[in-house]
């Protein structure tokens, strides 16, 4: 007789309960409906953490440089963030109703530390993660329960769910990619260079020459011009474009015909307000095993370091400017 799994059983065990608590079930399928991939539950974070960042003002691009008020302020601002991408309808007694269902909705930038009211108990929680340095994030739903919590300490008697219960999570997207924050990554030395010039300009302008191949979020054109006009930075006539044009630098914007492009080289097709900056060169018999593009009548490549500047080609037209 083979012997008794435990732990199998105990998931078994588990995964009944969790199937079996139909509005559990029920709030799970509508929040994957409404977003299959992530990717709009991606983006508010990410907007809400560049908001409390407030770089066009403040220059700051990292979690760490938030004051302690800003960081208590995070979980009400995902909170309202959600409520206005989804239309979630008001709750009576939770944040939102979903699916004709009360939901409360919790944030934390520790794993863990969401912080339960004593009201929710009985209720269904959004548990929310994110962590900017890690580029990760995750949401769930739990449903509240006395002996799943720790009892809280603080004067509101706040609890969080215990370690060993998190096993009680219906995630909905588990360490999914947060839209990278392109400063906070950056090489210490590379960022310092990109914040050296005192013009807004100049400082875009190393922005892109260092930044290449990556993702440019508006967010960060805004953080590192620090000027109201940061999108006009970004274009020719005068901006990166045609500043760094000379050095070989193509800089795609989100049109179809700019990702058409960069996914011609290979390159991370820009999302919605984002850049992607590449340097290019002309097309020769060493680069025939690498992806080309027609551009202004020739074949072009990314270039390597060995490949010596040269004039960039015109980007295709596109309807309007960004």
């Amino acid at each position: 007789m083979l012997p008794i799994d435990i732990h199998a059983a105990q998931n078994i065990r588990l995964a009944d309960e969790l199937r079996l608590d139909a509005e559990l079930q029920t709030v799970h399928a509508e929040l994957t409906r409404m977003d299959p991939s992530g990717q709009r539950f991606a983006a508010v974070l990410r907007n809400t953490i560049d908001q409390l960042l407030n770089g066009e003002v403040t220059g700051r691009f990292s979690w760490e440089s938030l004051y302690k008020t800003e960081r208590t302020h995070a979980g009400t601002l995902v909170e309202i963030n959600l409520q206005r991408e989804f239309k979630f309808a008001d709750g009576k007694a939770m944040d939102y109703q979903v699916a004709d269902i009360e939901v409360d909705c919790k944030y934390s930038q520790s794993f863990g530390g969401w912080m339960i009211p004593p009201e929710a108990r009985g209720h269904l929680c959004l548990l929310v993660w994110a962590n900017d340095n890690e580029s990760c994030w995750s949401a769930g739903l739990f449903r509240v329960r006395e002996e799943w919590l720790n009892r809280g300490s603080n004067r509101d008697a706040k609890l969080t769910v215990k370690a060993i219960h998190r096993d009680k999570i219906l995630w909905l997207w588990r360490d999914a990619e947060l839209p990278e924050n392109v400063l906070l990554h950056m090489h210490p030395s590379d960022r310092a260079a990109v914040f050296a010039p005192q013009s807004g300009q100049q400082r875009l302008n190393e922005l892109f020459r260092r930044a290449q191949k990556r993702r440019i979020s508006r967010n960060v054109v805004r953080t590192v011009a620090q000027q109201k006009d940061y999108m006009k930075r970004v274009r020719g006539n005068g901006g990166s474009r045609s500043a760094l044009k000379p050095e070989g630098i193509l800089i795609m914007g989100d049109y179809d015909s700019h990702r058409a492009v960069a996914r011609r080289l290979g390159l991370p097709e820009p999302g919605e307000g984002e850049f992607v900056s590449v340097r290019v060169t002309r097309a020769g018999t060493l680069h025939t095993a690498i992806p080309q593009i027609e551009l202004d009548g020739e074949n072009w490549v990314v270039a390597n370091e060995n490949d010596p500047p040269e004039m960039a080609p015109q980007l295709p037209s596109h309807m309007s400017l960004p």
